[in-house]
């Protein structure tokens, strides 16, 4: 008889913490994509308002998605400062509100002149990175170029 390395209960605690773990894993991928949150992962989340933020936040990029037409686009590139229709005005707001993580900025390269899009880390002391090589001629066009980005992302979220 060979003998037994740990007994058979803490065999069966291991596999269940394992595949816990393995399911959690698994929910993790599948919620990151929509904002929604399972019925068994929403009782793993202790501040429900999470749970509220994110199904407003999808249903709001949902809304907002349908709202993005060339008309909209051509109206920020005529006027990208100043007042907008309602449509617009909805759109830049919830570009407004994001988080400071990865947002796109403008940087000044000659004043007046050289105008760049990048994004920002963030932290405290931390530079912001350079998104694209590109350079614009005037601060218009840049806010422009910020809302293009802003508007693919919203699309591909």
């Amino acid at each position: 008889m060979l003998p037994l390395l740990a007994p058979p209960s803490s065999f069966r605690k291991q596999f269940n913490a394992w595949r816990a773990k393995k399911r959690g894993e698994w929910r993790s991928t599948l919620t990151e994509k929509g904002g929604e949150a399972f019925p068994e992962e929403a009782t793993e989340i202790n501040d429900k308002d999470t749970l509220y933020f994110r199904r407003f936040d999808k249903m709001q990029r949902d809304y907002l998605k349908s709202l993005v037409s060339p008309t909209l686009i051509d109206e920020h590139r005529r006027c990208p400062l100043g007042q907008h229709s309602e449509a617009l005005e909805r759109l830049l707001n919830y570009f407004r509100r994001q988080p400071q993580v990865d947002k796109y900025a403008i940087t000044t390269v000659e004043p007046f002149k050289a105008y760049r899009i990048v994004a920002l880390a963030g932290h405290r002391g931390v530079a912001p990175r350079l998104v694209e090589d590109k350079i614009y001629g005037s601060q218009e066009e840049a806010y422009h170029g910020v809302f293009l980005r802003r508007v693919q992302d919203l699309l591909e979220s």
